[in-house]
């Protein structure tokens, strides 16, 4: 499944220049797992794990990692 979840990915994002990184489309969220929504992240697609990274409210970092192994579901939510 872990080719199949990447082709998602990719398809709700788009590189962050000079990056490994992606960042959310304009107008796109993400789902995983039918936990949080994530509307302005940024992604690492690593070999063994994804990093979903997001501002907090203090302007700080933070990372949210998933195993490719555990991720059963991923949901995107677009605006028309």
């Amino acid at each position: 499944m872990k080719e199949n979840w990447e082709k998602i990915f990719e398809y709700a994002s788009m590189p962050v220049h000079g990056t490994m990184s992606r960042k959310l489309r304009k107008g796109v969220s993400l789902q995983i797992n039918e936990g949080k929504v994530y509307e302005t992240a940024v992604m690492f697609l690593g070999e063994n794990f994804v990093r979903v990274t997001e501002e907090g409210p203090d302007k700080q970092a933070i990372n949210t990692y998933y195993d490719w192994k555990g991720i059963i579901s991923i949901r995107t939510i677009s605006t028309p």
